[in-house]
């Protein structure tokens, strides 16, 4: 992986240039990783740069042989972790350098944008608790107490970190403030919080931003010929700077429309039953034949609707409180929005409320009928 090929922000490929012709690399590193971002791929960049052959001001060649191991994440001084748990071929005991190829072909196989859920989905261990373990902790420790095997700098990226075992922080605390030398340890998390501080305490923060709708449009346009620039734009706000997220809406392109079309049709009835309009106009039954669909696809599909409605009423009140620069819509979202400002502050934060109440209960394998029923009830009291 080159810089080049790597989807963040030029200005932070430089800072990390910057600290390798200054002579002035951190040995430890914790990138604070975005949704979606390519935070592992910026990585693994940074500790193929370390180990060319043949390096340029701006990036690795990409030739020589040290770069060719890298493409196949094969290098001999790089090292991988990341959570991981027993699976059909790992009955046992199981650690990174089991999985270990299993892992590298799931991120050459999604170009690096790589994220915990599909890695769950990878393991089959949706149910499970995966981690990094003290059997990795203790291969960690092994393996820095070796010399490299190239001459060059040993990196150590650990994907995931806020899954490191509680009891398993412990062990890395030293490695970690004092490492052999030219090793270079690369922390990777979206969630900071869960991590233990005397861990944070022993590495040097890089922040990876967002990417900006227009970055974001721009890369959907050239991973998707296909696609034309209005729905790259479209796809792109509505994504909040997500790759993954991005590339997931595109290919359930239809069935983003279809959860629209739903939220719209709720939504109408709604306000016509709030305002004791004609039986014919609330049209209740259509709602709950559209409510029988999603139960239909699964708990997934329901908490996505849900969220989706979420969305829409954080634009909304964005919208309505003068602040429609902050709201990110698509054209056809922001045309159902319109039909709904007369809603009130007041309104849309007791709404918020009730579909935040029946996300939760779906998460928790409530009964979906029941909950997408009572919330229709008790958003229409809302709007009362």
């Amino acid at each position: 992986m080159q810089f080049k090929d790597v989807l963040v922000s030029d200005k932070l490929k430089e800072q990390l240039l910057n600290q390798v012709r200054e002579h002035r690399i951190s040995h430890a590193q914790f990138f604070l990783a975005q949704p979606g971002s390519h935070a592992f791929a910026l990585a693994v960049a940074l500790a193929q740069y370390l180990c060319c052959e043949h390096p340029s001001d701006t990036d690795s060649c990409g030739t020589c042989p040290s770069c060719q191991q890298f493409a196949k994440l094969s290098h001999p001084d790089l090292h991988l972790y990341f959570p991981n748990c027993t699976t059909k071929n790992v009955k046992k005991d199981p650690d990174s350098t089991q999985l270990a190829q299993q892992f590298k072909d799931f991120v050459i196989r999604n170009n690096y944008h790589i994220d915990m859920q599909e890695w769950l989905y990878e393991l089959e261990g949706e149910n499970k608790q995966p981690s990094i373990n003290i059997r990795d902790c203790s291969n960690i420790i092994n393996q820095n107490s070796m010399r490299s095997f190239m001459g060059g700098y040993k990196t150590y990226i650990l994907w995931n970190v806020d899954r490191l075992h509680h009891t398993a922080a412990p062990k890395l605390l030293k490695t970690l403030e004092e490492p052999e030398s030219n090793s270079l340890f690369i922390l990777i998390s979206e969630r900071p919080d869960q991590i233990l501080s005397t861990i944070l305490s022993r590495t040097q923060l890089v922040k990876i931003p967002r990417l900006t709708d227009e970055e974001l449009q721009q890369a959907l346009m050239q991973a998707l010929p296909d696609i034309d620039e209005s729905t790259a734009h479209d796809i792109a706000i509505i994504s909040e700077g997500n790759y993954n997220k991005a590339m997931q809406i595109h290919h359930d392109s239809a069935e983003q429309r279809e959860m629209l079309d739903t939220f719209e049709v709720m939504m109408t009835s709604l306000m016509a039953y709030a305002k004791q309009r004609p039986i014919t106009e609330v049209n209740y039954p259509h709602v709950q034949e559209l409510f029988g669909d999603i139960v239909k696809q699964g708990r997934e599909q329901q908490k996505s609707f849900v969220a989706l409605a979420l969305r829409m009423m954080r634009n909304l009140l964005m919208t309505n409180t003068g602040n429609a620069s902050l709201a990110k819509v698509t054209e056809r979202e922001a045309g159902i929005l319109a039909e709904m400002s007369n809603l009130n502050l007041m309104h849309i934060t007791k709404m918020a409320d009730e579909l935040n109440k029946a996300l939760y209960h779906i998460s928790r394998n409530g009964n979906t009928a029941i909950i997408l029923t009572d919330l229709y009830f008790k958003l229409a009291a809302c709007i009362k």
